[in-house]
Formats: C-alpha cells, sequence, structure tokens
C-alpha cells in the first residue's frame, strides 16, 4: 500500500509542477508580450520633438542657441509633413467608409449595431493615438 500512495504523491507532484509551469509560462508570455510585442517599434513611431531635441541637446551638447534652432527646424519639418499629408486625409476617409459601408452589407440585421459600436470605439482611439501623434494632424 506505501507503494502505491508514494506513486500517487509523485503523479501529484508531478501535476502541480507541470500545472505551475504552464502558469508561469502563461504569465511570462503575457508580460513579455505587453512590454516587447505590443510596443510599437521606435523606426513607426517618430520620437516626440520635445524628446529628440532633449536627446541631441544632451548628445550633442548644444549651446542655448542651437537649441532654439532646431526646435524651429523641427516645428519646420512637421508643418512640411503636415503638408504634405493634408491631401491625403479626404480621401483616406473616403477609403475607410467605402470599406465600412462594404463590411456593413454583409452583416445580419443583429450584427450591424455590433459593427457600428466597434467602428465607434475604432474612431475614438484612432482620435486618441493622433492626440498623442508628434505631428499632429492638420486642422479641417
Amino acid at each position: 500500500m506505501s507503494i502505491t500512495k508514494a506513486r500517487g504523491e509523485a503523479a501529484a507532484l508531478v501535476a502541480v509542477v507541470f500545472l505551475l509551469g504552464i502558469l508561469l509560462g502563461g504569465v511570462a508570455t503575457h508580460l513579455w508580450g505587453e512590454r516587447v510585442w505590443g510596443m510599437p517599434s521606435e523606426a513607426a513611431v517618430p520620437a516626440p520633438p520635445n524628446r529628440l531635441a532633449g536627446e541631441l541637446t544632451q548628445e550633442l551638447q548644444l549651446t542655448s542657441d542651437q537649441q532654439k534652432q532646431l526646435r524651429l527646424i523641427i516645428l519646420d519639418t512637421q508643418e512640411k509633413w503636415r503638408g504634405l499629408y493634408a491631401p491625403l486625409e479626404g480621401r483616406r476617409d473616403d477609403i475607410r467608409e467605402q470599406s465600412h459601408d462594404q463590411m456593413r452589407a454583409m452583416l445580419t440585421p443583429e450584427q450591424k449595431p455590433k459593427f457600428d459600436a466597434f467602428m465607434r470605439r475604432l474612431g475614438e482611439q484612432r482620435k486618441r493615438d493622433a492626440a498623442k501623434s508628434p505631428i499632429p494632424a492638420p486642422a479641417r
């Protein structure tokens, strides 16, 4: 009977270690995903102008006059980017609306309100992201 009891305890111990491994792996994957996969790459998101100016000032030991010139250059560059993309804003909205209309056309009547709510949330998120962007969207 003691051999059977020892085998049972060993099997339970193996099961507990296995479950703890799964749990620890899941938590580690979640944390890794939030920290690494969930973060946009630095190439995809330009540095905010204040951060860029601060890093350059520190790295290059810029004088106050050079810092002012740098900020003017950054602001001018942002304005040029806005000017470059401004003509595309209306077209981008048209394409987005067309795709939404096509998606709505394939949905059942029960799915349409859920789709509309989802698209509203997505639009709100897009606006929040645009507000955080170092290059603000042009005013309409």
